[in-house]
């Protein structure tokens, strides 16, 4: 097993409105807008070729997005990679020893489901696991 293509790029946000507005000028379109509750955040989708950027843009105050956005306008918050099995390769990565933020995987956006790397393993960068359905 391996990672696959990149499918996404997300950042948090302070505001959905005005930095979609931002991405407009660039040629970058809405792919898709969802509220995912069990994350809690609302999600723009911009198409990026054939992988997307995600706007997250965090539904509650107290939040750890608003805690890790701080004072920002937005910032990158992980990068999220495509693979066939995710319960096969979560268990690939714990053999391995990989830390892992989730060791079995959870509803994302657009009915994906993920899970995450530690990023004490990649040097800080946050990294998600996403299957799409089938």
């Amino acid at each position: 097993m391996a990672f696959g293509e990149l499918d996404h790029v997300a950042l948090v946000v302070r505001d959905l409105a005005a930095m979609e507005a931002l991405y407009a000028p660039l040629g970058f379109s809405v792919l898709y807008r969802e509220r995912v509750e069990e994350q809690g955040v609302d999600i723009v989708g911009l198409r990026a070729g054939d992988s997307a950027i995600e706007l997250l843009r965090p539904l509650r105050d107290d939040s750890k997005l608003w805690h890790y956005l701080g004072t920002a306008t937005s910032k990158l918050h992980h990068v999220a990679y495509r693979v066939d099995d995710l319960e096969g390769e979560l268990a690939r990565l714990k053999s391995l020893g990989v830390p892992l933020i989730d060791e079995h995987p959870r509803r994302g956006a657009h009915g994906n489901r993920i899970a995450f790397i530690h990023p004490s393993y990649t040097g800080g960068t946050l990294l998600e696991l996403c299957q799409t359905p089938h």
